[in-house]
């Protein structure tokens, strides 16, 4: 089983455009937004998705009434904790106290953005940050794909 993980698309719709061909060629089985996808607009791409999503809001998520509009029970505030496959996740944006949270061991999964840079920890609880899909900030498009058995995480440039 597959988890497709993005952050930051700050309304980039090309690069949401690529990011849902990603998941769905995947087949991953849930899409985790790590926040800060800004306009309602987006769901224009993100309705592309074969499987459902998860996302929270980011800092820059000004529009969180029309977001919420547009994603329905999907959209959160963060930080957001939720179960997927028997495994303990918690969803957030800001990496706030994100080492605190790591080390308590009360989660099998960390996912934030807001950096817009990769980072992959491994341990007793994985953190996954899949740097920045809309490339705004430092050029670099990417998404992950965490497969859950495994436990491996691939980032993909986009």
């Amino acid at each position: 089983m597959k988890v497709g993980i993005l952050a930051d698309s700050h309304d980039n719709l090309g690069a949401l455009g690529k990011a849902v061909s990603v998941f769905n060629d995947a087949e991953v089985s849930l899409v985790c937004h790590a926040g800060d996808l800004i306009s309602p607009f987006v769901s224009r791409q993100l309705k592309n998705l074969s499987m459902d999503m998860i996302a929270v809001f980011g800092n820059n998520d000004g529009e969180r009434f029309g977001l919420s509009q547009a994603f329905p029970n999907q959209i959160h505030r963060a930080p957001h904790l939720f179960t997927f496959n028997h495994k303990k996740i918690l969803l957030m944006h800001e990496p706030n106290q994100l080492d605190a949270l790591n080390s308590s061991g009360q989660y099998d999964c960390i996912i934030y953005g807001h950096t817009h840079e990769v980072d992959i920890q491994t341990g007793k609880t994985l953190v996954i940050n899949s740097g920045e899909c809309g490339g705004w900030l430092n050029g670099r498009r990417t998404v992950a794909i965490w497969d859950i058995e495994s436990g491996e995480v691939d980032v993909i440039p986009i």
